[in-house]
């Protein structure tokens, strides 16, 4: 099959699991001489044409030109489309569904498992391969290379699973086993896995820690596909890569695999190449919509990325059946650009002003007295705001019109404060850029002002202009009460500082005596403790003295008594009271 995928994606974007609805809405357009309203349910969509230029000098980024015309996007072709291969693509998918299901041994599972995810196929199988992850225990197996890819499958998932799965390959001393460092699969393995860890969790650390450099030291030693997969890896791990570029990288890298299976193979070609042509699709309606809003022409000033904007929508949200969600992101990233420009390089604090007013008004009688570029933005965001809510009150019942206003709002109001502005006149130290201020002078308190954002930075620019009228009437007599009531309250709060240190000081002292006074606690304790244990010798000392005197007392009593019975034995007659006693003779 051949296999038709131009090199032109960024390299890494992180995937997010999205789900949009991708019906179209129908509208029904009334003209009305250069405006166009488009009527929908309690929501009003505008379009506008003008041929005004604008004359001012402004600042300008100098931005480099897209390379994407339309020219080159219009040429993007293939032969490939849903309607002309879906009976091949549906026979591939039952083909693929029944390898996974039969599939008994774990190792081989969940291989097949993260080839399909690497080939950008999983998306046809979510059901099948959490069916099949519910019975699976990353902590059975004493292999490296299996434990680390289940644990990695298991946590891309959003299963449970504890980074404890690896104590089984840690010795005593809580570092990993030296045998595992020539292990080249398992290492990178679980480099890899050590990517999805989550704070605290420190084992994950060393284990990248430990893979990095053990790979490293393999290196040289590996052959040159071997050392390439490793130096990718090592470059930009599998978490970090876009879906679509892994999947077209991985496709050359499954090819040359001896244990490829040859109808996942064809499969996972056969789905880029139709998910590709969903995506040129995309591209050339994104095109058509873009020259019709008519920043390239009239917002000269802003960034033309169309493409790179895509791009980042598709490395959200790569699915096919998502092309209503990457087109709506696309439009919003793209508008929302040209704002950011206009407040950080091209508008004038006035216009901006007026701008972010009408953004907060909302509606089409706010943008009279904007400027031409404005007048094209602002049609441009309530078009694709109104456009947005109509489709979501219609897919899904609900009015988010309100909150987009809002946002929106918050969204110009942040960028109004950030303080960035286009001067209107020379600086002195030929810096482009003023910053917003405000005068505390008894003269022009409370009045604002445009300088030199290098007025700190070196020598000191004087450039500046007003942006407030001159001081109203009273303000010089409110002046000095403004800033003698902030001056107390400078002091007040000096004051409340000085106070809270004070105490702080306080607190550590008594903290310190508590833990002094609690150490000599604990050394009374310990003396009281030992004189116990000696108090108890003495006295076990004593009872054994007593004892052995007790018992010497009765020795001698009983040899005394022993020595007189053998007195009597010896000499056979005793003298009592003056008497002799006859000695009694043996019989014959």
């Amino acid at each position: 099959m051949e296999l038709r995928i131009p090199y032109s994606f960024p390299s890494c974007l992180a995937t997010l699991n999205h789900q949009r609805n991708a019906t179209a809405l129908t509208r029904k357009h009334t003209k009305r001489g250069k405006q166009c309203l488009s009527v929908l349910p309690s929501f009003v969509i505008v379009s506008a044409k003008f041929d005004e230029t604008q004359v001012n000098q402004r600042r300008s980024a100098n931005y480099h030109p897209s390379i994407w015309d339309q020219k080159l996007i219009e040429s993007f072709t293939t032969p490939y489309s849903y309607e002309i291969h879906a009976t091949r693509l549906e026979g591939l998918k039952q083909d693929v569904k029944t390898l996974l299901t039969s599939t008994k041994d774990k190792s081989v599972l969940l291989r097949l498992i993260d080839s399909m995810q690497r080939l950008g196929v999983s998306y046809h199988f979510e059901q099948e391969i959490e069916e099949v992850l519910k019975f699976q225990r990353p902590d059975v197996t004493s292999d490296l290379y299996t434990a680390a890819l289940h644990f990695r499958i298991l946590r891309e998932r959003g299963f449970p699973v504890s980074s404890d799965v690896f104590d089984r390959f840690r010795s005593r001393d809580g570092r990993f086993i030296d045998s595992l460092s020539r292990d080249v699969e398992g290492l990178l393995s679980l480099y890899e896995a050590s990517h999805l860890r989550m704070h605290g969790e420190n084992i994950l650390e060393e284990a990248r820690d430990f893979s990095i450099k053990n790979l490293n030291l393999l290196m040289e030693k590996l052959d040159s596909n071997s050392a390439k997969k490793v130096k990718q890896s090592l470059e930009i791990p599998l978490f970090w890569r876009m879906p679509r570029v892994e999947a077209r990288n991985f496709i050359d890298v499954y090819q040359k695999d001896n244990t490829k299976n040859l109808t996942l193979l064809e499969l996972a070609k056969l789905d880029y190449n139709l998910v590709q042509s969903v995506y040129q699709q995309e591209l050339k309606e994104l095109e058509r919509w873009w020259r019709d809003l008519g920043f390239k022409d009239k917002l000269t000033f802003s960034r033309d990325r169309l493409m790179e904007n895509y791009m980042w929508a598709v490395g959200i949200i790569f699915e096919p059946q998502f092309s209503k969600c990457r087109i709506g992101l696309t439009k919003f990233v793209c508008i929302l650009t040209a704002i950011d420009d206009m407040y950080d390089v091209y508008g004038l604090l006035d216009e901006l002003e007026c701008f972010t007013d009408a953004v907060k008004r909302w509606e089409m009688k706010a943008m009279e007295d904007l400027p031409i570029y404005m007048k094209i933005c602002y049609v441009a965001i309530l078009n694709f705001a109104n456009e947005m809510a109509g489709d979501v009150i219609k897919d899904h019942g609900l009015n988010i019109l309100t909150y987009l206003i809002e946002e929106e709002s918050c969204y110009v109001e942040m960028s109004l404060s950030s303080g960035n502005f286009s001067g209107s006149c020379g600086h002195m130290c030929n810096e482009q850029t003023c910053v917003l201020r405000t005068s505390l002078s008894l003269h022009n308190f409370g009045r604002r002002f445009l300088g030199c954002s290098r007025y700190k930075v070196g020598p000191k620019c004087p450039f500046f202009i007003w942006i407030d009228n001159p001081t109203w009437p009273h303000g010089n007599e409110a002046a000095p009460l403004a800033l003698e009531k902030m001056s107390r309250l400078q002091t007040a709060l000096q004051l409340a500082n000085e106070r809270e240190r004070t105490a702080l000081e306080m607190a550590e002292e008594a903290r310190q005596m508590a833990e002094k006074a609690l150490e000599e606690e604990a050394k009374a304790k310990e003396r009281e403790r030992k004189a116990r244990a000696v108090c108890a010798k003495v006295k076990e000392k004593a009872i054994l003295a007593e004892e052995k005197q007790r018992m010497w007392k009765s020795t001698c009593i009983l040899s005394w008594i022993f020595f007189v019975i053998v007195m009597l034995l010896c000499f056979g007659s005793i003298e009592f009271s003056g008497v002799k006693r006859p000695r009694l003779l043996p019989l014959k």
